[in-house]
């Protein structure tokens, strides 16, 4: 089960997991719109929290994962706030980070996903995917998922949501996080 809500999210899981031999199940697939509390201070709490929930409540090993952007000039926020940093959307999200860091000489950001993969009460993993960039001069578009509009990964003179998604879903923090995971499934698993 892939424990997300978030259908941008779960998009990019199936396309980086499109090639393992295994049933894909989505909260959307089962109709389920409950909202798990994430409570937790870091990624990795947030991640086992929802990976432990739908794992006690649907008895199917469950991939969660947490991620969130961390500006250096924001002490590592928004962090895992990264979803609620604003009260508005991705893009409102996107225009206070830039209306943050207008003064700011360091604009140095990593995007981090920690994955959960919850396969029983007695084996549980977690995978950490980082990608270390800047915070652009503004946002480049009112579209894109999270902060792709205003994150350029060292290395490129464009943002994640110019780059596109075949680039980004070979690079990303997500993607380095689920390489991980496949590599667990192919060696320990056998799912191939």
């Amino acid at each position: 089960m892939l424990a997300s809500h978030n259908a941008h999210k779960i998009k990019e899981l199936k396309q980086l997991l499109k090639d393992v031999n295994v049933d894909i199940v989505t909260l959307a697939d089962l109709s389920d719109t409950e909202e798990v509390n994430e409570s937790g201070s870091s990624f990795k709490e947030n991640a086992l929290i929802k990976a432990r929930h739908y794992y006690q409540k649907y008895q199917m090993p469950v991939l969660a994962d947490d991620s969130g952007l961390c500006v250096n000039a924001l002490s590592g926020g928004p962090g895992v706030h990264s979803k609620r940093f604003s009260s508005g959307n991705d893009y409102d999200h996107n225009i206070k980070l830039i209306n943050l860091l207008r003064q700011a000489k360091d604009r140095h950001a990593a995007f981090v996903t920690v994955i959960v993969f919850y396969l029983n009460d007695d084996e549980i993993r977690h995978f950490e995917g980082l990608v270390e960039g800047t915070i652009s001069q503004m946002v480049v578009s009112q579209e894109g998922f999270g902060y792709d509009p205003v994150f350029i990964p060292n290395g490129y003179a464009k943002t994640f949501y110019e780059l596109g998604s075949d680039v980004k879903n070979q690079m990303s923090h997500r993607a380095l996080a689920l390489k991980q995971v496949l590599e667990y499934l192919y060696e320990n698993l056998n799912y191939k």
